[in-house]
């Protein structure tokens, strides 16, 4: 969230190698990490944090606000009433940090000299305040319009209240009387969280706060709070959004996978060997893959992208949180005395073992999502990534029996590629086997043609 925010989509491509042993024959997740598609490739994305134990939850929330800040306002529904110290400004760093270490990663292998029957696999490598007079005013107003402020606090460079409201066209009047610049018909919205009894976060930004923190970016607010409630509350975001809004929810638990309970939670399409030239084009092809999943399920699911233990990766797109990092994330219930086993993996120099990731990503729209999401923690600690493979080719001379089998079997992976790249994204087959610089497979001659002609018309 910038001063003045520069709109576009950046495609990062970082060609960071970092070799994992492996027998490439195996392939199991491993190889050599090339690229990954990031929160970066999308134009318009929230990301959230959720750190959860049982009933307790610290909440980041790093919105992708653009334009002046002075306009900025935030209205979250929350649970309970927030005291100022449960509620702090967190470090965007961290965010990025989570983004990179789950985001969906290209791998390659390359293929061994076909002449030579045996080869050793290659070594394993470490990973690296205001006048009373005036206030009680503004209270008999409020008090008319059915909102009571139960706390206002400033933290960091935020102004922040806790509302509480009894009817929709009240809170939304209050909020415009106000200053904070809300959509017209915001009460429709609001309603069901009134019902609920729940109360409303509202930040807006100190100006003088941010000028004497000569901060470049709105850095994202974090909130603490127990609640039996497992939830995020998206339909507010809403009212601003013009068509489908990208979400990434990272949620770190204690016991293994999230899953969202009032939507389907699929994983995405992973672990398929595509062409080489995506090598080059990765933020581009995840781009239309997700939105080729997206489309498949009706509009209507959400997405495993990563779930992993922080402990270790691999192929590493990131290194793993360090627990001072996952300290600033929000995670509460560190015990960095338990040890992982994790043998011949990439561990962090004070790996916890008690830090499970969870990476969904939602693209949602008012007709498609009409409802918050609702979450529960599993046990599942199984892991998966959005994982895509790069098989190159041998370029070597060869001159034997097996060099030819190998050619023969290279056509054939190579055509089952650009079909796999064909259905994943959606893209023409044609298109993507030029490309690939994949000839189209000659049609064999059927036999009985012979004896019947015209079924060659």
């Amino acid at each position: 969230m910038r001063r003045k925010s520069v709109p576009g989509i950046v495609a990062l491509l970082a060609v960071v190698v970092v070799l994992i042993g492996c027998v490439p024959a195996a392939f199991a997740f491993c190889g050599f990490y090339v690229a990954k598609a990031d929160t970066k490739l999308y134009n318009q994305a929230s990301q959230v944090v959720i750190a959860r134990d049982r009933d307790r939850t610290i909440l980041t929330m790093a919105n992708d606000y653009q334009g002046d800040v002075k306009d900025f306002a935030l209205v979250v529904p929350v649970p309970v009433v927030l005291k100022e110290d449960q509620v702090h400004v967190g470090n965007p760093k961290i965010i990025e940090r989570l983004d990179a270490f789950s985001a969906p990663r290209l791998v390659e292998y390359f293929d061994p000299d076909p002449c030579v029957l045996a080869y050793p696999a290659p070594p394993r490598s470490p990973l690296p305040t205001r006048a009373g007079a005036a206030r009680r005013a503004i209270a008999k107003k409020e008090d008319a319009l059915g909102v009571t402020i139960e706390s206002r606090f400033t933290v960091g460079e935020y102004d922040i209240l806790i509302l509480s409201a009894k009817e929709s066209n009240g809170l939304e009047t209050w909020l415009r009387r106000n200053g904070y610049k809300i959509p017209r018909g915001a009460h429709q919205l609001l309603r069901p969280y009134i019902r609920q009894k729940m109360k409303f976060f509202v930040a807006k930004v100190n100006l003088g706060e941010f000028e004497k923190s000569q901060a470049q970016f709105l850095r994202p607010l974090m909130m603490a709070y127990e609640s039996p409630k497992f939830m995020l509350p998206i339909r507010l975001g809403m009212v601003n959004g013009t068509g489908e809004q990208d979400l990434i929810v990272y949620i770190l638990s204690p016991t293994g996978q999230a899953e969202v309970t009032n939507y389907r939670t699929v994983k995405i399409p992973a672990n398929e060997e595509i062409p080489v030239f995506v090598k080059n084009e990765f933020g581009d092809v995840y781009k239309a893959l997700f939105q080729h999943a997206h489309k498949q399920s009706g509009r209507k699911a959400v997405f495993l992208e990563h779930a992993w233990d922080m402990s270790w990766c691999d192929p590493c797109a990131a290194n793993p949180l360090t627990p001072e990092e996952l300290r600033q994330a929000g995670v509460f219930w560190l015990d960095s005395s338990r040890q992982p086993g994790a043998p011949n993996r990439r561990i962090v120099p004070q790996p916890v073992s008690n830090v499970f990731i969870t990476r969904l990503h939602v693209r949602y729209s008012r007709d498609k999502f009409p409802a918050d999401l609702m979450f529960q923690s599993t046990t599942n600690r199984q892991n998966f990534q959005g994982r895509y493979i790069l098989r190159h080719a041998f370029k070597g001379a060869a001159n034997c029996p097996a060099a030819r089998e190998y050619q023969q079997a290279l056509k054939q992976r190579q055509e089952r590629e650009v079909q796999t790249l064909a259905r994943l994204t959606g893209w023409n087959i044609n298109d993507i086997r030029k490309k690939a610089r994949v000839s189209q497979p000659q049609s064999q001659e059927v036999w009985w043609r012979s004896v019947w002609p015209e079924l060659k018309k």
